[in-house]
């Protein structure tokens, strides 16, 4: 048979989330593209929980628009319910999350990616890398068909020699019954990349029409959308949103689970593969919480058009009967019936500390990896390196220094650093506390840390960034003015405050000084405010936050100026660590098989003791001054 064999600029293999982002951006900065998938039909696809964003994932995908990522625009396109999550604490932990309709998701992403220049989509699996001379140089399909590639982006997601298992019963098929990629990790393996075992689940997808909602709590969305997409306002995106609802599990679910634990592959050994520790299976929190007589459980609609609901809070590998048993005996879903059974997922994926921060191979050139292959967990976090991933494929054959964000510029710089520094042991999660500078990192202000660098990249276009430029100094503006507008002690101010709950003033203050007080705001000294022209929410938000937390915001910028210090201390990439005396022999091990780029980046290495880095400090300083 003869070989077909294509050219092209960059190949990425897999369609989720992370090949999305890394196939648009690579075209978008007009590399000839093409991108593989298992399933055309099945593009974007969400094959477990029904949203974007949440709890710190909100403000990856922010920060994925802010720099010309997709993801946002999607979800404000198919979002069927939106929610701020924390909004009753404080800004650096609001998180937006938008429950999506699944299908048209994937539709509108397919759709998309379908329509942009310079990208081919192809259904075909990939099954060998054509490596030579330690550099990629592409792909060859099941079919044998080979396509040439200056680079290749390896975004797998959990596909890689997949199988499903729920009770006795092991399915080798990926995600919803999908084809597994069966062949790829031992060319992988091959070419000397370490592969691993990680587990993931889902829950059950139940029938609408056999719950009683009247005895579960109505979960409506926001009364006020926050659009994901900085392209976006509220008025483009608002429209009548879809209710979840909340349930709970009871003592005798959790007598149902205990009776049958023997009987799950998690606690059996069936199952090999790691699982998410952040994410645990309803039988994991059971038995690891033995005094909790009750989990909640979200029932969420997978879309607006289908009867499937989502159990949130309930993932399982239970056996089918059990599964029938233990959600049968929660109140609202006596009569429940099961449209799909929960299932766990084990996939093999790679050990990220084997990529550099660019999320290139270490060891084979313009070779990256992006999403859950590098052992992370969820749709935003695969989307936020699948963007970086393309972004720095491009500039690698393009001759261009990669574009690495630290952890002071960005969730996704943290997210990053995390993978290819600290060796995760589990499927890796995105959560606010792992970040060090989170009242910098906000959600609302993506695009003030980061549009500036997309537009430089390529991919936010020159109207778009004089949209932002205009925001950015009307909030620098009005800043200003509040700074140097000043109220004094007359009758109608000492009215306000008293009616404001707020000490009467003894001499003249700012307005900022009044919006400091914590039972004032931008919104709430309007009354006083004489030269206040109407701004756009977002502008007033901006305002509202800069000068509330200034103190706080000043006090983390030094914290960042200290981090940076270690960041710009260079170690090179040919040190041989073997060669620096009184390193102590783990840290000796991990060095040299990390290669940290910084004394920063060493010194969060898992291992790496503070000793060890005065120590590397000494070695550099006398190499130096050598």
């Amino acid at each position: 048979m003869p070989v077909i064999e294509e050219n092209y600029d960059i190949a990425v293999v897999g369609a989720g989330h992370a090949g999305c982002e890394a196939a648009l951006a690579a075209a978008r900065l007009g590399m000839k593209t093409i991108l593989f998938t298992v399933s055309m039909d099945n593009i974007a696809m969400m094959p477990c929980n029904p949203n974007i964003g949440g709890s710190s994932k909100g403000h990856l995908v922010r920060e994925l628009d802010a720099l010309g990522g997709e993801m946002g625009k999607n979800i404000d396109k198919t979002f069927i319910q939106s929610k701020m999550l924390n909004a009753s604490k404080g800004p650096a932990v609001h998180s937006l999350r938008a429950q999506a309709d699944k299908g048209n998701y994937s539709r509108t992403m397919k759709y998309t990616l379908e329509n942009t220049e310079n990208l081919t989509l192809r259904q075909a699996e990939v099954s060998e890398l054509i490596i030579e001379n330690e550099k990629v140089r592409g792909v060859k399909t099941f079919s044998g068909a080979v396509y040439s590639a200056k680079a290749v982006i390896l975004c797998t997601g959990t596909y890689l020699k997949a199988r499903c298992i729920y009770g006795e019963v092991v399915n080798h098929t990926g995600p919803n019954g999908l084809m597994a990629a069966n062949h790829l990790s031992d060319s992988m393996a091959a070419a000397g990349i370490t592969i691993r075992r990680f587990k993931t689940g889902t829950p059950a997808r139940i029938d609408k029409r056999t719950i009683d909602f009247s005895v579960m709590e109505e979960q409506k969305g926001d009364d006020r959308i926050v659009p994901f997409s900085f392209t976006n306002t509220e008025d483009d995106i608002k429209r009548e949103q879809v209710s979840c609802w909340l349930c709970y599990t009871n003592e005798e679910t959790h007598d149902i689970i205990r009776k049958n634990i023997d009987r799950s592959p998690l606690f059996s050994g069936v199952i090999e593969g790691t699982g998410p520790r952040y994410c645990p299976s309803i039988e994991d929190k059971v038995m690891k919480f033995p005094d909790k007589d009750r989990h909640q459980i979200f029932i969420e609609p997978e879309g607006e058009f289908t009867n499937e609901m989502y159990m949130a809070g309930m993932s399982s590998s239970l056996p089918e009967d059990v599964q029938y048993q233990m959600i049968h005996s929660m109140k609202g879903l006596e009569h429940a019936k099961i449209i799909r059974n929960a299932y766990a997922i084990e996939y093999d994926c790679i050990n990220a500390i084997e990529l550099k921060p660019s999320l290139e191979f270490c060891r084979i050139e313009n070779l990256f990896g992006a999403g859950q292959i590098n052992g992370s967990s969820g749709y935003e976090e695969a989307a936020a390196q699948g963007l970086m991933a393309g972004i720095n494929a491009v500039r690698k054959i393009s001759g261009k220094s990669p574009v690495i964000l630290d952890r002071s510029q960005a969730y996704i710089g943290v997210l990053i650093d995390d993978l290819v520094t600290k060796e995760t042991k589990e499927p890796y999660r995105m959560m606010t506390s792992r970040a060090e500078y989170r009242l910098l990192l906000r959600q609302d202000n993506a695009d003030l840390r980061l549009t500036d660098i997309g537009h430089e990249i390529g991919l936010i276009d020159d109207e778009r960034y004089e949209d932002f430029c205009s925001k950015r100094n009307l909030i620098n503006m009005e800043i200003k003015r509040l700074n140097d507008t000043f109220v004094g002690a007359s009758r109608v101010i000492q009215e306000f405050l008293i009616e404001q709950n707020s000490t009467p003033l003894k001499t003249a203050v700012s307005l900022a000084e009044l919006i400091r007080r914590p039972e004032l705001s931008y919104e709430a000294i309007a009354p006083v405010d004489e030269g206040r022209l109407p701004l756009p929410s977002d502008v007033v938000e901006q305002v509202n936050i800069s000068i509330k937390y200034e103190g706080y915001i000043e006090r983390q910028k030094q914290q960042v100026e200290q981090f940076k210090k270690l960041e710009k201390r260079k170690i090179p990439a040919d040190l041989d660590y073997e060669k620096v005396s009184n390193l102590r022999m783990e840290a000796r091990q991990k060095l040299t098989l990390i290669r940290p780029e910084s004394i920063g980046q060493a010194s969060r290495i898992s291992g790496v003791s503070p000793a060890d880095i005065a120590v590397l400090l000494v070695y550099l300083k006398g190499q130096k001054d050598a």
